[in-house]
């Protein structure tokens, strides 16, 4: 026995919402493709939220106004959307103390302010390599080379160990070019623009061989031998060698911009770094 099936009456009704959703999709794509290509002609995100709604509570808002400088220079707006990421990094990371360290609320504020202020100019500023934050007292003993270690970036254990000895005397000192937070968050973000391919990835890597290119640069060559401007341990590796680079933008962006003014303007580049007088 054969059932003729009769046409739903109903159907033509969603002939229309069909329509729209394949319009929508196609405006997103398009969308998409602008947005891609804003990003490799200007050098920065077409946009670097779609919303800002959380907020820190009273409590690390007053560490962030007393401890961090960076927030204190920032705009309004600019002060929202770094409390926004900080709130995002503090309830989506794991803080974990080691050696008995207990972890407070201005550790993982700190770190969280650390983090978000190397990231602020990227759309996509949530490390997603990083799951934990492991916590020692100080210098802490590394199965990775067998050693000892103030600070590394495991990727294999998505973790961000840290010494908060040689941390807080980084962040303190704002002056000195030695920031451990900063050279550790820059591993990270480094391993990310490797394995990702989003905007902010692309940028990281069209920069980051700008820089490259420019310390083949005989001029550059005889002025980083004559100045020894960037300490010793900057020259280990290209990877090492960005991570110094980024301390010393944070610490003494003056000071470098006049010694190494095309260096200064790819760092900046490659991190969008356009707030509180970069």
């Amino acid at each position: 026995m054969m059932l003729l099936l009769q046409p739903d009456e109903n159907a033509t009704w969603l002939a229309p919402y069909a329509y729209i959703i394949v319009l929508l999709g196609f405006a997103f794509f398009l969308f998409r493709v602008f947005e891609n290509w804003y990003a490799a002609a200007y050098n920065r995100p077409l946009y670097r939220h779609y919303f800002v709604y959380k907020k820190v509570t009273s409590e690390q808002r007053k560490i962030l106004e007393q401890e961090f400088t960076f927030y204190g220079k920032l705009s309004p707006k600019h002060k929202r959307q770094f409390q926004h990421r900080v709130a995002s990094f503090i309830s989506e990371k794991k803080f974990v103390g080691r050696d008995q360290l207990v972890v407070t609320e201005r550790m993982k504020v700190l770190i969280a302010a650390m983090g978000c202020m190397l990231s602020f100019g990227r759309k996509n500023y949530e490390y997603v390599l990083i799951e934990f934050i492991l916590i020692y007292p100080g210098e802490f003993y590394s199965s990775i080379n067998n050693d000892y270690h103030k600070g590394e970036f495991n990727p294999r254990e998505r973790a961000l160990v840290l010494s908060w000895k040689h941390f807080e005397e980084g962040y303190k000192i704002t002056d000195d070019n030695l920031n451990l937070g900063i050279h550790e968050f820059m591993h990270a973000m480094q391993l990310e623009a490797i394995r990702s391919k989003d905007i902010d990835s692309s940028r990281f890597g069209k920069q980051f061989q700008n820089i490259l290119q420019e310390l083949t640069q005989q001029d550059v060559k005889d002025k980083l031998d004559e100045t020894r401007y960037f300490r010793a341990y900057a020259f280990s590796n290209q990877y090492e060698f960005m991570a110094v680079l980024t301390e010393y933008f944070i610490e003494s962006p003056g000071d470098f911009r006049s010694h190494f003014p095309k260096l200064y303007d790819y760092t900046k580049k490659l991190l969008n770094f356009n707030f509180a007088g970069y």
